[in-house]
């Protein structure tokens, strides 16, 4: 392959999540993004994958599409964590990765009439009486969002494993679980549980944010605030298959610096509460390789790590 590489035919970008579920959503602001940008000519498609908790797109983008340049997929941490936990047999290494581009804070939210009011309130009850809480994510144990919980559960000294973990291919079933009163929480991207809180179904605990989000989440407290070490979000980014050339990464890396700074891509940040994330390269690299470690760490504090830490 020549040191340039352009598209020849249309151009897909995979979502492991139905349409709207939270890789959907990245994969649709990136298209139009890309389109707006108008950095090549061919057209932009995006294909779900759903299923397995996302995992099932992986699989499609090995059986099918190794070495092709014309489709990426939207990644997240849950390569490095199903890998870590033992429900999966791949991880970021087996595909090629481009960029991360947002980070996601985790939303515990509850039923708009829920009992429980504070995120004190949830923490009291995962103190006094873990086994009686019930949460709903998504779309694997060991990933942010139930990293997320452990952390409460530790903090108020129980057993992180006694919590009923319901688990759900896209957060939007998360989120549905606990408006029908399944569960009583779920702890999900933030921008899974606009809509129901627009329709005024659901109240936000907490965000495991840094510092507050910003409108509609204003007012929502983040843990920190609430006297809890709990800071951490789910990345999302632009992975490949497996035996990308340098030029056809070259060039993904470059659409994305690109699109990234277009106006559409702007208002989906402000709409979806997105935090932005751009790291490729040798810098994504190393990125991937620390964060890998830390949940080695975390995973294997929490009893959730597998024998499979050795890569």
């Amino acid at each position: 392959m020549s040191e340039t590489w352009a598209p020849e035919r249309a151009v897909q970008i995979v979502a492991g999540t139905p349409p709207g579920g939270g890789l959907d959503r990245v994969a649709r602001a990136l298209a139009k993004a890309v389109v707006q940008a108008g950095v090549f000519d061919v057209p932009v498609e995006v294909v779900n994958v759903p299923g397995d908790g996302a995992r099932r797109a992986w699989t499609h983008l090995v059986d099918k599409h190794a070495g092709d340049g014309h489709v990426i997929a939207i990644s997240s941490p849950n390569l490095t964590t199903d890998y870590l936990v033992g429900i999966a047999n791949f991880e970021h290494s087996r595909y090629t990765p481009i960029a991360t581009l947002v980070t996601e804070y985790i939303a515990f939210a509850v039923r708009a009439d829920s009992v429980l009011k504070t995120g004190a309130d949830l923490i009291g009850q995962l103190g006094r009486a873990p086994a009686q809480v019930t949460v709903a994510l998504s779309t694997a144990l060991g990933n942010p969002n139930h990293v997320a919980l452990a952390k409460l559960t530790r903090a108020t000294g129980g057993d992180v494993n006694v919590p009923i973990i319901r688990v759900f291919d896209t957060a939007l079933d998360a989120v549905a679980d606990v408006v029908a009163s399944q569960a009583q929480v779920c702890a999900v991207t933030a921008a899974s549980v606009l809509a129901e809180l627009a329709a005024g179904r659901l109240r936000v605990l907490a965000v495991s944010a840094p510092a507050r989000l910003s409108a509609p989440f204003a007012q929502v407290p983040t843990w920190q605030e609430q006297g809890i070490d709990c800071v951490i979000g789910a990345w999302r980014g632009v992975s490949g298959p497996a035996g990308l050339a340098p030029a056809q990464v070259k060039f993904w890396e470059g659409v994305i610096k690109v699109a990234t700074t277009q106006p559409v891509w702007q208002t989906e940040l402000a709409r979806l509460n997105w935090s932005p994330m751009l790291r490729d390269g040798a810098g994504l690299r190393a990125y991937l390789d620390t964060e890998r470690a830390e949940f080695v760490t975390v995973l294997g504090e929490l009893g959730l790590l597998k024998t499979r830490a050795a890569r």
